[in-house]
C-alpha cells in the first residue's frame, strides 16, 4: 500500500507503519561488557543516534543516578552479538531497525516489556509488547553537492560515468542496504531487482557493512552517490557540514518512493539489568524526551501526541515533499530474507 508522505499525519501512520533506525552498519565501539554496577543500563544499538543519545542519556543519568552504556553496531550486528552472547547476556536493550528487530525476538533475543506504549499507534509496536518504535525514520540516498553532474534517477545511477563513484551498504547485513534492496524489490518486482543491480555492479565500489562510513566518503567526493537515511544524513549535514544533499532517485514512473526505517528498542531476554532498563525505555517515550527527537536527532517522534514545530521538523517536511512512502510487511520480509540475500549475493558476486 503506497500513501503520500504528509507531517504530521506521517508520525501516527507512514513512519510508523514500520514496526520498528542505518540506521545503518558500522562496527560495534563502546564497551564489550556490561558494567557490574546495577545502577547502569547497557544499550546495543544501530548507529546513528549517537549525538542524541548522549545528550538524552545524560537527562536520565541526572534524573535516576542510572549510568547508560552504549554500543554501537550494524543493524544486523546488534542482533548477531546479542545472539553469541545468549547464553551469558550482557546487553539490556536492543535498538536496532526492521526486519532486525523482528529477528531479535524470533531468535529468542527479546522478553516482553512493560514500557507504557499507550501514546504510540498500533503500527508502531509489537502487539504482543515485545519490541515499540523510538525513533521514525526513512530510507534516502546522498549525492556529492560539488558533483558536476548529478543523478536523479535510479535509471541513471547505471551510467558508465558513475563506475567506481557508487556504493551501497551491503544487504542483510546494514538495515539501511536492506532497504535498498527491498524498496528496488518493491519497484521492480523481485527479478527486476536482481537484474538492476547486477547491472549497477559495474559502478559499485564493493560491499560496505557499514552506511554511516559511506557519507564523509561522498562529503570528500570519493563517492558520487550513497545510501543512507533521512535522519542520519540530515544531522551529518547539519552537525558536520557534510557536503552531500538527500536526494529520492526517480523510478521509471516519475515517482519518489522511500520506506520507514524506524529505530526499535525491546528489552533483552535475561537482562543483567532489567529493572534498570525497564525505566530507561519508559523514559525514552515519555513526551517531553519525544519532543526534542525532531530538534535533536532530526528524526521523527514516535507518539501521536506530539507534533514538532522546529526548524528541523520544516527541513525534514520540505525533503519529504513529494515523496511516497510504501510500507513493508516486516514479518513477511523476515520470511523470505535469508533466500533473497542469497539470490542477491548470487545475481551480484558480492
Amino acid at each position: 500500500m503506497k500513501k503520500p508522505f504528509r507531517i504530521p499525519s506521517v508520525i501516527a501512520a507512514a513512519t510508523a507503519g514500520a514496526i520498528l533506525l542505518a540506521g545503518c552498519g558500522g562496527t560495534a565501539t563502546g564497551s564489550t561488557a556490561a558494567p557490574a554496577d546495577s545502577k547502569s543500563v547497557t544499550i546495543y544499538s544501530a548507529d546513528g543516534l549517537g549525538d542524541w543519545y548522549t545528550k538524552t542519556f545524560a537527562g536520565f543519568t541526572k534524573d535516576t543516578g542510572i549510568k547508560v552504556n552504549v554500543v554501537e553496531a550494524g543493524s544486523g550486528e546488534v542482533v548477531s552479538r546479542a545472539e553469541k552472547e545468549k547464553s551469558n547476556p550482557q546487553a539490556d536493550l536492543l535498538i536496532t531497525l526492521p526486519p532486525f528487530i523482528q529477528l531479535a525476538e524470533k531468535s529468542g533475543l527479546l522478553q516482553k516489556n512493560s514500557a507504557d506504549t499507550s501514546a504510540v499507534p498500533a503500527a508502531s509496536k509489537s502487539a504482543d509488547g515485545m519490541y515499540v518504535s523510538v525513533v521514525n525514520n526513512y530510507l534516502s540516498m546522498i549525492r556529492n553537492t560539488a558533483a558536476t553532474d548529478k543523478p536523479d534517477s535510479w535509471a541513471q545511477l547505471l551510467d558508465p560515468k558513475y563506475q567506481g563513484k557508487i556504493q551501497y551498504s551491503t544487504p542483510g547485513q546494514a538495515g539501511d542496504g536492506t532497504a535498498v534492496l527491498l524498496l528496488l524489490q518493491h519497484l521492480k518486482g523481485k527479478d527486476g531487482a536482481l537484474s538492476y543491480l547486477k547491472d549497477l555492479q559495474k559502478n559499485n565500489v564493493g560491499p560496505s557493512a557499514s552506511t554511516g562510513k559511506l557519507g564523509p566518503k561522498v562529503s570528500k567526493g570519493e563517492l558520487t552517490v550513497a545510501n543512507s537515511d533521512v535522519q542520519m544524513a540530515l544531522s551529518s549535514i547539519q552537525a558536520d557540514k557534510s557536503a552531500f544533499e538527500v536526494f529520492f532517485p526517480k523510478n521509471d514512473d516519475g515517482s519518489r518512493v522511500t520506506l520507514p526505517l524506524p529505530y526499535v528498542m525491546g528489552l533483552a531476554a535475561k537482562a543483567p539489568h532489567e529493572a534498570s532498563a525497564a525505566k530507561l525505555m519508559d523514559y525514552l517515550l515519555t513526551k517531553p524526551v519525544q519532543e526534542t527527537i525532531s530538534s535533536s536527532a532530526l528524526g521523527l517522534p514516535v507518539r501521536s501526541d506530539v507534533t514538532p514545530t522546529d526548524a528541523n521538523f520544516a527541513a525534514l517536511q520540505k525533503t519529504m515533499a513529494g515523496v511516497t512512502v510504501w510500507t513493508p510487511n516486516w514479518t513477511e520480509v523476515l520470511a523470505g530474507l535469508d533466500a533473497d540475500v542469497k539470490a542477491y549475493n548470487s545475481a551480484t558476486g558480492q
